[in-house]
C-alpha cells in the first residue's frame, strides 16, 4: 500500500499589501507633531536673556540680620502717569468703532429679533472698548459720560428687542448717543 503523495506544484506568492500610504501618513503625522512641539517652543521659552515667567530678575534679598535696630521705610513706587494722548491718535483710535455704530443700528432697524440680538451685543463689545480707550484729558469726563450714556441707550434697545416692543425710540437714542461721540472726537 503506497500512498499517494500530493503533486506539488509552483503557486505564485500573494503580494505583500502595499503600505506606503501608511508610511507616508505616519512619516507626515511625526513632521506635523515635531512642528508643534517647536512652535510651542518658540512662543513659550523665555528668549533673549528674559527671565521666565513667574521668576524675578532682581536680586532676593537674604535673610542676614541687620545690625541695626532701625529698619529703613519702603520707598512707595507709584505708576507712572498715563501718557495723555493727542486728539488725533485718539481719533484714529476710537473711529473704527465709532464709525461701526450707525451701520450697526441701521441693521438692527431691519433684522429679525435673533439677529438684531447679536448685532447689540457686538455694538456692547465696541462700547466697552470705547470705555476702556484713554481719552485725552480735555475731553475725558465729556467722553467717559458720553460712553457711559451710549451704553446705556444699547442696554434699552437690548430690552426693546427682547420685550419684542417697538425699538425705533430706541435705535435713536442710541443713535444719538454715537453721534454726540463722534461730535467730541471731531468724526
Amino acid at each position: 500500500m503506497s500512498e499517494q503523495t500530493p503533486e506539488l506544484r509552483w503557486a505564485p506568492i500573494e503580494p505583500k499589501p502595499k503600505s506606503k500610504g501608511r508610511i507616508w501618513l505616519i512619516v507626515g503625522l511625526v513632521i506635523a507633531g515635531l512642528v508643534i512641539i517647536g512652535a510651542l517652543l518658540f512662543f513659550l521659552l523665555p528668549r533673549d536673556g528674559a527671565p521666565a515667567p513667574g521668576t524675578s530678575g532682581s536680586p532676593r534679598p537674604t535673610g542676614t540680620a541687620s545690625s541695626s535696630p532701625s529698619q529703613e521705610p519702603t520707598p512707595q513706587v507709584t505708576p507712572p502717569a498715563p501718557v495723555d494722548p493727542t486728539a488725533d491718535a485718539f481719533r484714529e483710535q476710537v473711529s473704527g468703532w465709532l464709525s461701526d455704530a450707525p451701520r450697526g443700528l441701521d441693521i438692527v432697524t431691519e433684522a429679525n429679533p435673533d439677529d438684531a440680538l447679536a448685532v447689540v451685543d457686538s455694538l456692547e463689545q465696541d462700547a466697552r472698548r470705547l470705555s476702556d480707550a484713554q481719552p485725552p484729558s480735555s475731553i475725558e469726563q465729556k467722553w467717559r459720560d458720553g460712553v457711559t450714556a451710549y451704553s446705556q441707550r444699547l442696554s434699552e434697545l437690548r430690552a426693546a428687542i427682547l420685550a419684542e416692543s417697538e425699538t425705533a425710540d430706541a435705535v435713536d437714542a442710541a443713535r444719538t448717543a454715537v453721534q454726540e461721540l463722534q461730535d467730541l472726537v471731531g468724526l
